[in-house]
């Protein structure tokens, strides 16, 4: 009995799988159990911004590993401490949450939007406002402040008082915002919903609003976090600082953690007991997120990620000369959506056979996210490949 079979008897079918069962990987390169080798232009989906196997990363990980794993958040341990340190002096935020994933961190961050409001604002002020064609998540209150159907289907009735706008349309969400308003949250480029990057002069009016009127402001970064942009956070392309901002996904290289960083008015509502997470933080993720953040600011990173980033797009872009099912091309730094008036799957699939891996966004978009860390000739190989199969 082949794996996959074995995996279907045994594992919920909550995702559509590829056929394929990958043993090992390296850099920007996986290899699968008949030993053919992938371009990964997915890195688990903007996870694996190191690549695959990264020495530096690895090593992190093992010295970790030989101290501590996990202890309880009742006590402190150093790793915790430098990360959040490091998060906040590069965030311009004040204090962080730590948690275990992107949806955690949504949630975390809804629920303090709703304690600041009670505490700081009004008891009725429960409403929270989020955007149509958004993704924030699986879990209740990230699903309900997801903006798009499909994804709540029979989950029926969902969180009360989340509301949907038309993304980057200031005269919708102004209609929206009444006293009862505590949050608004909004991707700054949204991600599952097809790699769509707000506007600044729609990001300036929204922090504008919510400085106004004591609106909590959540900036979902899960996906365009972690250098993503060619940032830390793609909030600093536009600069403009939300009050609350999530991040996951890339934090860890590939392990799983997640988080807030919050401005300390807000912060300070959390308080013993209003909020928990038993893996949050714990010494293991933190100290491998440390080596992460510590290789992503290190000196020429971040603009190494812009210009491979621009020549990405560039190349892209080249490519709607010879193939007019290329709608548009849009994005930020290596966070880059190819819009495309042909099926999208079939796509992914060619490119698959070919040896690159990609994925869709969105109902008509091909998303490329590949680790940070891809170099030109990869980039040149990916977008080679993607041509034929266009």
């Amino acid at each position: 009995m082949n794996l996959i079979t074995r995996g279907n008897n045994v594992i919920m079918e909550t995702y559509k799988r590829f056929p394929l069962v990958f043993e090992k990987g390296q850099g920007c390169v996986l290899t699968d159990t008949d030993g053919k080798e992938y371009l990964d232009f997915v890195a688990g989906i903007a996870v694996d911004v190191l690549g695959h196997a990264h020495p530096g990363l690895l090593e992190a990980m093992k010295n970790q590993m030989e101290k501590l794993v996990h202890i309880s958040n009742l006590y402190w341990s150093e790793p915790g401490i430098e990360l959040a340190e490091i998060l906040t002096r590069e965030s311009g935020l004040d204090k962080v949450f730590f948690c275990n994933s992107g949806a955690e961190a949504c949630e975390a961050a809804l629920k303090l939007c709703r304690v600041y409001a009670k505490l700081r604002k009004s008891k009725d002020a429960v409403e929270i406002i989020a955007m149509d064609n958004s993704f924030h998540g699986r879990t209740y209150a990230a699903i309900t402040a997801t903006g798009q159907k499909k994804y709540q289907q029979n989950l029926e009735p969902l969180m009360p008082e989340i509301y949907h706008v038309p993304f980057n349309d200031i005269e919708a969400l102004k209609a929206k915002i009444s006293p009862k308003t505590c949050g608004i949250i909004l991707e700054p480029i949204q991600g599952e919903g097809g790699i769509f990057p707000a506007s600044i002069d729609y990001l300036k009016e929204v922090r504008k609003i919510c400085d106004e009127e004591n609106i909590v402001l959540i900036f979902d970064e899960v996906q365009s976090g972690m250098g993503r942009s060619g940032k830390l956070f793609a909030y600093q392309q536009f600069g403009i600082v939300p009050d609350i901002v999530t991040m996951a996904k890339g934090l860890g290289g590939g392990v799983p953690i997640g988080g807030i960083i919050a401005k300390n008015h807000v912060a300070e509502v959390f308080t013993p007991g209003t909020h928990a997470s038993t893996f949050g933080g714990n010494p293991f993720v933190c100290a491998t997120a440390k080596y992460v953040l510590e290789t992503l600011t290190a000196p020429g990173f971040f603009n190494s990620v812009e210009k491979k980033g621009a020549y990405l797009q560039s190349k892209l872009e080249a490519l709607k000369k010879d193939h007019p099912s290329i709608i548009e091309v849009r994005g930020m730094g290596l966070m880059i959506g190819v819009e495309v008036s042909t099926d999208t799957g079939a796509i992914v699939a060619k490119a698959m056979e070919k040896g690159l891996l990609l994925i869709g966004a969105g109902s008509s978009a091909i998303r490329f996210v590949p680790p940070l860390i891809v170099s030109k000739e990869e980039i040149d190989q990916a977008v080679q490949i993607f041509s034929e199969c266009l």
